[in-house]
């Protein structure tokens, strides 16, 4: 994995082409502090933002990519469906909505946020099936250039043989050294569809680990830089989410240097199956 450096992309099953790592805006405010944020991402080398509806600020995302003056093929934007707005009709209303906040006329990536329409993400409410037929509606008309999902299982990523024509490109899922979820990675492998991980630093609740720590001292690393590495090496994209300029400095600085393969089996054994989104496995 040596060849990976800032500017690697993964293609997609459709032959879009995605950036390796990006910035995730989870949790940062719509207005200056997400401007902001994206800016510095922009300027440290990030290709690719990811946001979502319910993160309330894809018209800040839109903002700051519109002024840093890029061309709109040199950078990926992902947003996402929420809960509510799944089903048939909704779904195309909603990806308007999301690019109007954005000012764009497409999408890179456009995901299905859970697999239930259920906004408190505790029950399941299964509009899977018509919500994926209008995904495939907006993929033909050219509103996103590649569709997914997030939060699937590999149960819900079967059921989906059932009803979809087309594969979902990417599956968005938590995914760290504390939830490595080595089955379902394996699935999206061998289905060709490309693993996500959000929440790659489980939101800072293990940058302590002293058996990543002690690895981190062999590269001259930060434990974040290991575990985003660590993330990339098993052939995955991350998005780790931050607003402190050398925090999102730092973590796209992971170019140079590799993991040996004992020390990735060392980090592979530090699952711990530590889920802080909700479990989707709950829902089906």
């Amino acid at each position: 994995m040596n060849e990976l450096n800032i500017y690697s992309k993964i293609k997609l099953n459709n032959d879009v082409e995605m950036p390796v790592i990006g910035l995730g805006v989870w949790r940062i405010e719509e207005g200056e502090e997400v401007e902001n944020a994206v800016r510095d991402a922009l300027s440290a080398g990030y290709r690719m933002i990811d946001t979502a509806k319910i993160y309330k600020n894809e018209e800040g995302v839109g903002k700051a990519l519109n002024r840093y003056g890029l061309l709109r093929e040199e950078f990926f934007v992902t947003t996402k469906l929420w809960n509510e707005d799944q089903g048939y009709d909704s779904t195309l209303k909603a990806i308007d909505e999301s690019l109007d906040k954005l000012g764009l006329t497409y999408v890179d990536l456009y995901l299905v946020h859970w697999p239930t329409a259920d906004s408190e993400v505790k029950k399941s409410i299964n509009k899977r099936r018509e919500t994926w037929e209008a995904m495939e509606e907006i993929l033909k008309q050219g509103k996103a250039r590649a569709i997914g999902v997030s939060n699937y299982t590999i149960e819900h990523l079967e059921e989906m043989k059932e009803y979809a024509t087309v594969v979902p490109a990417v599956n968005q899922v938590e995914f760290n050294p504390f939830l490595y979820q080595e089955k379902l990675l394996n699935y999206c492998k061998n289905n060709n569809i490309i693993l996500q991980a959000y929440s790659p630093l489980s939101q800072g609740k293990r940058i302590d680990d002293l058996n990543i720590l002690k690895i981190a001292e062999k590269y001259n690393k930060t434990v974040p830089q290991v575990i985003l590495r660590w993330i990339l090496q098993h052939g995955a994209i991350t998005i780790p989410r931050s607003t402190n300029r050398e925090h999102i400095t730092e973590n796209i600085n992971v170019f140079d240097f590799e993991i040996s393969e004992d020390d990735m089996k060392v980090i592979d054994m530090l699952d711990e199956n530590m889920r802080l989104a909700p479990n989707p496995t709950d829902i089906l």
